[in-house]
């Protein structure tokens, strides 16, 4: 049985839909790759008055450059985010090379701009946490990433995404401790 979705999900291409449509019911709209053209976003923002958007693209650059582009254009997307180590097959990095059980969590987790709302984390509590400035920050940060949801990011966008999600450093140092990853 499909789950049924009610906002409306975008993706990159044809075959993103085609495997979505195998278990999830919804409005898809593609964007035909990372030059997303003018109509497809004046009839996202169009949408964006009555639905909800999820963008889900694929874990790499061109599906990062897609959320910038959609973002500076539309208020209140709401962005899901595969894991890279799951959207991997036979060399190709997307949405299409992932399983059913990755999709359905990253639409469970969603991360969404709250402009009203944001946290309170600072450029120093990443480098207190060891998420920027070590030799070991990159792997760190994956976890970080995985754990809370927000797809891979640079220090600078981690800061942005754990802001918008209001997830503050204690909550950081928790997930560490328990999962006994060293940090500064």
């Amino acid at each position: 049985m499909k789950k049924h979705i009610d906002e409306v999900l975008v993706v990159e291409g044809h075959t993103d839909v085609v495997f979505l449509s195998h278990f999830i019911d919804a409005e898809i709209v593609t964007t035909n790759g990372s030059d997303v053209p003018r109509e497809t976003i004046d009839y996202l923002k169009s949408l964006s008055k009555t639905k909800k958007i999820i963008v889900l693209t694929d874990p790499d650059t061109p599906g990062k450059r897609i959320r910038d582009i959609l973002d500076h254009e539309i208020l209140g997307l709401c962005h899901a985010f595969i894991p890279k180590a799951t959207a991997i097959r036979k060399g190709k990095v997307g949405v299409a090379e992932s399983n059913q059980d990755a999709v359905l969590s990253a639409l469970s987790h969603l991360l969404e701009k709250r402009p009203s709302k944001i946290g309170t984390l600072t450029t120093s509590d990443l480098f207190d946490l060891g998420l920027v400035g070590t030799a070991d920050s990159f792997v760190l940060r994956q976890k970080v990433c995985e754990h809370f949801h927000v797809g891979f990011a640079n220090g600078k966008t981690l800061l942005k995404r754990l802001n918008i999600l209001c997830i503050d450093k204690e909550q950081i140092e928790k997930f560490l401790q328990e999962r006994e990853i060293p940090y500064v």
